[in-house]
């Protein structure tokens, strides 16, 4: 049995105002081409479809387009939805397009979301799980309960996907594979990425002990955590220039057959070339807009520029733009910057004059002291505040 496993396209979504329709639209056409020359069984889309519970009519067609290609290769396709998804809008129709092998789960319902396939050695059972946290399970329990029933504490995440696995009653002896959207502790975040204050948000690894493999979403860097068999397959596309050093790609999962509580499991990862990359570069003005430091790069890829001039450079992100049209951000790395956010400790016994003191801290911010012109400047400035006391 052969699956390929997708998780966070974010369509439609916006970086730094930019729209990234057009590199997701030319990423799909990426995967498509990959999933024709694996054909596998079955595509798993662990959650975050769209960047927004309301996309837009472009990001639905998008998608829509994509899906459809797929299921007229004969797949199954499993969706789930992602903390950006409306569980509402992912759902859908879902009753109608199990009939043509594409299959979702919106928001958690209580009920166990599960299909089967099957190859030379039986079954494998897809578990679908859609994001969820601790007030999605207790409202289910209680609505389930009895008058005066006892329902079980549900207080932390770990909790809740635990209980909602327990629920599902999984036979390990079989090969299964679980769809899940969830932050498991210990993974490594971006940028790009919601946090939760204190990894409340946090899920123990253990909780997917009944599974031969778990296709996780919610994280944008593809990784393993705590086993080979719990994976983050990543986004296909960098979406924060946290991302610009990630090397994107798609999971390709093959089962064999399961001995004695085992099953024997290959993975690939094909690499995704996005039509623009996210880069970072740094140096001063006059290095950057060199032809020859230029000349050998895509200049059309999506830049964060770090000049390390001194003083700002007047008019520097339009004649940047020039070269780099794709700018998204510019920022400095100089002395100033790097003292920006030092504040000097002044002490109210502190003998030095309000001009010392100045002085000190345009020192300590800029990597020099005033000039005679500013310090006259300022001590003006300073004598004024005093006579308007």
């Amino acid at each position: 049995m052969r699956f390929i496993h997708l998780s966070d396209l974010h369509i439609g979504k916006r970086v730094n105002d930019f729209s990234m329709i057009e590199d997701q639209r030319y990423i799909l056409r990426q995967i498509a081409d990959i999933i024709k020359e694996e054909k596998p069984d079955a595509v798993l889309i662990a959650g975050d479809v769209y960047d927004k519970p309301a996309p837009s009519a472009e990001a639905v067609q998008l998608f829509d387009d994509f899906i459809s290609e797929l299921a007229d290769m004969g797949l199954e396709l499993f969706i789930i939805s992602g903390n950006h998804d409306s569980a509402e809008r992912i759902s859908f129709g879902s009753r109608i397009m199990d009939k043509r092998g594409i299959h979702f789960a919106g928001g958690y319902d209580g009920k166990t979301h599960m299909f089967s396939l099957e190859d030379e050695f039986g079954k494998v059972n897809f578990y679908m799980l859609p994001f969820l946290k601790p007030i999605h399970v207790r409202t289910v329990l209680e609505a389930e309960a009895a008058e005066g029933e006892e329902i079980p504490e549900i207080r932390t995440f770990t909790d809740a996907v635990g209980y909602a696995i327990k629920r599902m009653d999984v036979d390990e002896s079989g090969r299964n594979v679980l769809i899940c959207h969830q932050y498991v502790t210990d993974a490594i975040r971006c940028e790009s990425e919601e946090i939760t204050i204190g990894g409340l948000d946090n899920v123990d690894k253990e909780v997917f002990r009944p599974f031969d493999y778990t296709a996780l979403g919610h994280l944008h860097g593809p990784q393993v955590t705590g086993a080979a068999r719990i994976r983050y397959c990543g986004s296909p596309l960098k979406y924060s220039f946290s991302e610009a050093d990630q090397v994107k790609s798609i999971t390709v999962i093959e089962f064999g057959e399961k001995k004695n509580g085992v099953c024997k499991v290959h993975m690939k990862t094909p690499f995704l070339v996005p039509k623009r990359d996210m880069r970072v570069i740094r140096g001063s003005f006059r290095e950057l807009t060199d032809k020859n430091y230029y000349k050998n790069i895509n200049t059309d890829d999506y830049y964060r520029i770090i000049l390390t001039d001194e003083e700002d450079v007047i008019g520097a992100m339009s004649d940047l733009r020039a070269i780099y049209p794709n700018i998204m951000r510019l920022d400095y790395d100089n002395n100033r910057t790097k003292a920006a956010s030092f504040m000097p400790d002044v002490s109210g016994n502190d003998s030095r004059s309000p001009l010392e003191i100045f002085d000190d801290l345009y020192g300590s911010q800029n990597g020099r002291h005033m000039d005679e012109e500013q310090k006259k400047l300022v001590n003006e400035l300073i004598e004024k505040i005093k006579s308007e006391k």
